[in-house]
């Protein structure tokens, strides 16, 4: 039985990047970047007020209290204003331009206003309360790097630049399949049914990470409508199928031979972890990836975490991550031989050190403790005084 490491290296081994388009700054949202973006202006672009005021010509020195100043016009934001000349000081607004040769702003509550004169009320410095041209970033300056996740931040950052599209990651196109005749959608279930928690999990999990979801399906054990919805994902051109259950050694696990009997080449059948050790990894040839994932809801969770994440990645051209080192708090018992994933609480010890622990009563099948994780914390054959740590949501992984 492979590792996780193996299988791993292996499923990467058969991703590959995706091809770039470019998008609107309204449509960019959770969208990876393909290309570095250099800086097209300075920002500020030009020197300006850093509030409301008297801009002053000193020349040299500070500004002892008591001095007086002709003040001649009003600098307002937006105004094209460039120069006074002869003037030595005029009224300024925040964020106005700094006209050619002034070089300090004293801030309107710290000066006295008479008719055409304004007197200085306190000593002041010179060159205080300017913006400088290029003091955020310069022109030609790296903005943001390949790679980036597009968020608020970058999206405020890039606007103020003026840039008006990006070159960004194809987004994958995915479809979700769950198998099981016992899934039922919201509302009263029939006797030995039970709600279907995978798809909508897999679908906000998928969202979140911003792929294109091609279809959600939920098929019986029996007949053709699994192979019929791995088929429309094909048309569909599909990059990745994830489906849920059906992959164990069951009478009802058909999900490898139908696979098989489709045209799909197995990468590999069961790793050595826990939950999930029953995954699956095929690829159709010029096709999809498929990996089928068993039906527990943790092993769903750790299977996209583990395996769906990694695997979108890659498909965005990110490099693998590396978890953070953390402390546990207190011990934790596994099943020795094999690579364990646990749900997990990192914080602070009462002595404000980082601390991780494990969740209590956590099984593949119980969701609660999900809900109050948050981090998953993994280990190779047991939990020693130092784990592995991973953000909860793959998306907002570094």
């Amino acid at each position: 039985m492979l590792t996780y490491a193996d299988a791993l290296a292996l499923l990467l081994k058969e991703t590959h990047p995706l091809d770039t388009e470019r998008v609107g700054l309204s449509v960019a949202m959770g969208r990876i970047l393909a290309q570095p973006v250099s800086s097209p202006l300075s920002l500020p672009s030009f020197d300006n007020s850093a509030m409301d005021g008297y801009a002053i010509r000193r020349g040299e020195g500070d500004i002892p209290s008591g001095s007086l100043f002709k003040v001649e016009g009003m600098q307002a934001a937006g105004d094209d204003t460039t120069a006074y000349p002869g003037a030595d000081a005029c009224e300024i607004a925040t964020g106005a331009r700094l006209p050619d040769g002034f070089d300090t702003v004293i801030p309107v509550e710290r000066c006295e206003r008479d008719g055409e004169q304004v007197r200085i009320a306190q000593d002041e410095k010179r060159g205080q309360n300017i913006r400088r041209a290029g003091g955020d970033i310069r022109h030609g300056d790296a903005a943001l790097p390949a790679g980036r996740r597009i968020d608020a931040a970058a999206v405020m950052l890039l606007a103020a630049l003026g840039v008006e599209t990006i070159a960004v990651a194809r987004r994958p196109r995915v479809a979700i399949i769950n198998t099981g005749s016992e899934l039922h959608a919201s509302g009263p279930l029939p006797e030995g049914g039970i709600h279907d928690s995978n798809g909508p999990y897999l679908e906000a999990a998928l969202a979140s990470w911003g792929v294109e979801l091609l279809a959600r399906s939920r098929v019986p054990d029996t007949g053709d409508a699994f192979g019929r919805a791995v088929d429309d994902a094909r048309r569909a051109g599909a990059d990745l199928i994830v489906t849920t259950g059906a992959v164990s050694a069951g009478r009802f696990d058909f999900v490898p031979t139908a696979l098989a009997a489709m045209g799909a080449s197995e990468l590999f059948h069961k790793v050595a972890i826990r939950p999930g050790k029953p995954l699956l990894a095929a690829r159709f040839d010029g096709g999809p990836l498929v990996l089928g994932l068993p039906g527990n809801p943790i092993a769903v969770a750790v299977g996209f975490r583990f395996f769906v994440a990694p695997v979108l990645r890659g498909m965005a051209g990110l490099p693998p991550e590396s978890p953070r080192r953390v402390r546990l708090g207190e011990g934790y018992e596994v099943r020795p031989g094999l690579h364990h994933f646990a749900l997990g609480c990192v914080g602070a010890d009462i002595d404000g050190r980082e601390v991780a622990r494990a969740q209590r009563n956590q099984a593949a099948y119980r969701i609660l403790p999900f809900t109050q994780a948050n981090a998953w914390l993994t280990a190779d054959d047991a939990f020693g005084d130092v784990v592995d740590a991973w953000p909860l949501d793959p998306a907002h992984a570094p």
